[in-house]
């Protein structure tokens, strides 16, 4: 009955006899494999993207509106952490920023707007990968930034490499958008002093603030 499978307590119903007396015929049995119940997660799951879009919505009620100044501040902080910067051994004071985040990319355009860069002086370029829909992310990115095929460099291709496997892939991969501002070496110079400036704040903050 063991090899069929029984548990202790089905063979001592079974034989009417005592637990110990069923132990000690099978004790030298394996027990019978018995199979594994896969959790169900779809409750759990649902918790969490419920929890997850509640948490979401509620941070965006608390940033609300942004002043000038925060939305200057936001640029500052989003240019040095994704756009391009001078090193002391290449010293190159363009404006370049990229990001494959479309909703990246409006905010960027935005604070340069606030800054009153002119809209002529700006240049984009597409860099994707050859084996997307090119044609459909050049399309996406003009259609976003709203603005002609004039300002459109030549779409950089990134050559596909098989072994390479990417997360990136599908409908919802439009590459990355370049936007760089034609003679922005004085904006450069400029972003570089704001960003000293939040980071000399932030400093003395961290030392006053009590340990």
């Amino acid at each position: 009955m063991r090899g069929e499978g029984k548990t202790y307590d089905e063979i001592v119903e079974a034989l009417g006899v005592s637990r110990s007396s069923v132990s000690l015929w099978v004790r030298d049995l394996a027990p019978p494999a018995r199979p594994r119940r896969k959790p169900d997660w779809g409750p759990y799951r649902e918790r969490t993207r419920l929890a997850r879009e509640e948490a979401k919505a509620a941070a965006r009620a608390e940033v609300g509106c942004l002043t000038d100044r925060e939305l200057f501040i936001a640029g500052v902080a989003l240019y040095w952490a994704e756009g391009s910067k001078s090193k002391p051994y290449r010293i190159d004071e363009s404006v370049i920023f990229v990001n494959s985040d479309p909703d990246v990319i409006e905010v960027y355009l935005a604070w340069l707007q606030l800054l009153g860069v002119d809209p002529g002086r700006l240049r984009f370029r597409l860099m994707i990968h050859e084996s997307a829909d090119v044609a459909a992310a050049e399309r996406y990115w003009a259609e976003l930034v709203g603005d002609g095929s004039a300002a459109f460099g030549k779409t950089t291709l990134k050559r596909h490499n098989p072994a390479t496997v990417r997360k990136s892939v599908g409908e919802g991969y439009r590459g990355c958008l370049a936007v760089k501002v034609l003679n922005g070496a004085d904006l450069y110079r400029r972003i570089e002093g704001w960003w000293c400036g939040i980071v000399g704040v932030g400093k003395r903050r961290q030392r006053e603030s009590p340990a």
